[in-house]
């Protein structure tokens, strides 16, 4: 098993750049379905969802939009409790089909407050597309999760766009953290 070290912590692989690649392939063609004749708007939450929806969005062939939120909710490998909203949403979804593209989805309370931001606006239609999803961490329902790359347990990862600390978002795989 492949183990690294990012920061001061060591992590085992987890899931491979081929697996993320097949499984994001297998998202956008359910979503060329789903969108076909529609404009969705993606709306990519950053920082940890960037490569997740650049890879994505190449496998879209419909026509969309593109659009970012920024927000933070995590301090070392803990969530904090707290939102952050770094910059806002687009202010253009008014009866528009969104699709949130997040990295994980965890607790459900930053994926939670954003929809209720994404709702004021009153959207025709919303989806959540994450990359990975821990059902065991959730302590906020989340209806509108229908794109979930892996579920995964209650364990804190690193690589393809998510980090510890602000380091190894740039890991092409995803690993956890050695116990």
């Amino acid at each position: 098993m492949s183990t690294i070290e990012v920061g001061d912590k060591k992590f085992d692989l987890f899931i491979e750049n081929d697996r993320i690649n097949e499984r994001t392939k297998a998202i956008g063609a359910q979503l060329n379905i789903t969108y076909k004749n529609r404009c969705p708007v993606f709306i990519g939450v950053l920082n940890g969802s960037f490569l997740f929806m650049a890879d994505l969005l190449k496998e879209i062939d419909i026509p969309c939009e593109v659009g970012f939120i920024r927000v933070a909710s995590y301090t070392g490998t803990a969530s904090s409790g707290s939102i952050k909203e770094m910059f806002g949403l687009p202010d253009y979804l008014e009866g528009r089909d969104i699709i949130l593209v997040e990295d994980i989805v965890d607790t459900g309370f930053t994926l939670k407050y954003i929809l209720e931001k994404v709702y004021l606006q009153s959207p025709a239609s919303v989806s959540v597309c994450s990359l990975l999803f821990k059902p065991a961490a959730l302590k906020t329902p989340v209806n509108e999760l229908d794109y979930i790359g892996f579920e995964i347990p209650n364990e804190f990862v690193v690589g393809f766009g998510l980090d510890y600390n602000g380091l190894g978002r740039n890991l092409k795989d995803i690993y956890r953290a050695n116990s």
